[in-house]
């Protein structure tokens, strides 16, 4: 995206004007103005469009959030809905919008819809703000002259997006930090309680319990290797995620996450709420059925089950149904597929999707403090065995010298 410039001009009545242009460099801003009759005052560029600036530094503001694109839509939608011209729309927008790269992202959009481009084709210029779906439902309420309701279901939309990955990681944060606060304090045992220990046991001239030296032998092997266990870790790690992401482990991990005991129910159930919900709101804005697939395909973030939906849409046409194929993959629960096939057979099925999403989040959430609810206990109970391997290990010798005694 070329550089955005605010500009203070005069008009050739006289009166003042400011707004945003997009040009290569100051120079040309100006030349660009002049052309339009104006004669330029003052030229700026925004530092949220330069390429080192905010918008490139996503950890000082630069990223755009969904709750900032959430509250921006339904401001849109709310000045739509009341026959406010879409460019001056836009400019309200502009006005009050406090995030910085938004205001910048929906000037230039403000001055392509000016140009005479469709809202849709405005937005799609700026991807990394507003994704396919968003693109695809604003063309969708453009053509039917539904705009103002497609932006408050998309509005929704996103809001649904975020409780459901708010849920998620708020539910799994408490066990990775107790988890983390353990590792810590094992390693300081390790690295500064036991060594010292050591010392005392290897000073008393008798046999050491084997507890014992398998409590001497990890402490050793942290404090004298501690640099190869950590590089190995940190190797480890970067071979796993990079096979992860890799198209050929990619399809193996979240095969694996799906069938896995424990998280595998939370996967399937989150990949089941963004294939809903993400369904039953395009349909429900008048995106065909093809196109709503191939949308959600990108959005359950599970390639078994994109896969499932790639085959369920290339079995179908329009005005088909969907529940067959998508029962025929084996990977879309019983009671998904019956209420899918229920919405067909009624007319209904963007509702009956959305009903689904419904469903589906509130038993995320409930699976999810289920799980934190076994993690604790599963957690105190591994640190008691570990501690209490550590007690033994130190009494054991103790017990002998005091038997001496």
């Amino acid at each position: 995206m070329a550089p955005i410039f605010d500009y203070k001009a005069v008009a050739r009545d006289g009166k003042a004007q400011k707004g945003t242009v997009e040009a290569e460099h100051a120079k040309a801003a100006r030349q660009k103005l002049k052309k339009q009759g104006l004669m330029v005052t003052d030229v700026i560029e925004k530092s949220a469009a330069r390429p080192g600036g905010s918008a490139a530094m996503p950890f000082f503001g630069g990223r755009v959030g969904i709750k900032d694109i959430s509250m921006m839509t339904r401001q849109l939608a709310s000045l739509v809905k009341a026959n406010i011209p879409l460019v001056e729309a836009l400019n309200a927008l502009v006005e009050q919008i406090e995030h910085e790269v938004l205001k910048v992202v929906l000037e230039k959009v403000r001055q392509d819809v000016n140009e005479g481009l469709s809202l849709a084709k405005a937005l799609s210029a700026h991807p990394k703000v507003f994704d396919t779906i968003f693109v695809n439902m604003v063309e969708a309420g453009e053509s039917s002259g539904t705009l103002s309701l497609v932006l408050l279901r998309l509005a929704d939309l996103k809001e649904a997006q975020m409780r459901l990955r708010n849920k998620v990681v708020s539910g799994m944060t408490y066990p990775v930090l107790m988890m983390g606060v353990a590792a810590i304090l094992m390693v300081g045992i390790f690295t500064f309680v036991i060594p010292k220990l050591t010392k005392v046991f290897e000073s008393m001239n008798k046999p050491i319990p084997p507890v014992t030296r398998a409590m001497m032998w990890v402490s050793g092997m942290v404090t004298d290797w501690w640099f190869l266990i950590v590089g190995a870790l940190i190797i480890g790690a970067m071979v796993f995620f990079n096979y992860i992401r890799s198209a050929k482990g990619r399809p193996k991990w979240d095969a694996f996450k799906l069938k896995s005991p424990v998280f595998g129910p939370l996967v399937r159930m989150v990949a089941m709420t963004r294939f809903s919900s993400t369904m039953g709101t395009l349909l429900g804005s008048g995106v065909p059925i093809l196109t709503a697939m191939s949308i959600a395909r990108n959005l359950v973030d599970n390639i078994p089950i994109a896969e499932a939906i790639n085959k369920a849409r290339e079995n179908i046409t329009e005005g088909q149904s969907i529940a067959d194929p998508l029962r025929r993959s084996g990977e879309f629960p019983p009671m998904v597929i019956h209420m899918i096939s229920i919405g067909e057979k009624t007319g209904e099925l963007p509702d009956m999707l959305r009903n689904i999403s419904e469903n589906y989040e509130e038993q995320v959430t409930a699976k999810i403090e289920g799980m934190t609810a076994l993690i604790e206990p599963a957690m105190i109970i591994g640190m008691g065995i570990v501690v209490g391997f550590i007690v033994i290990a130190v009494f054991v010798p103790l017990l002998d010298i005091s038997n001496i005694q």
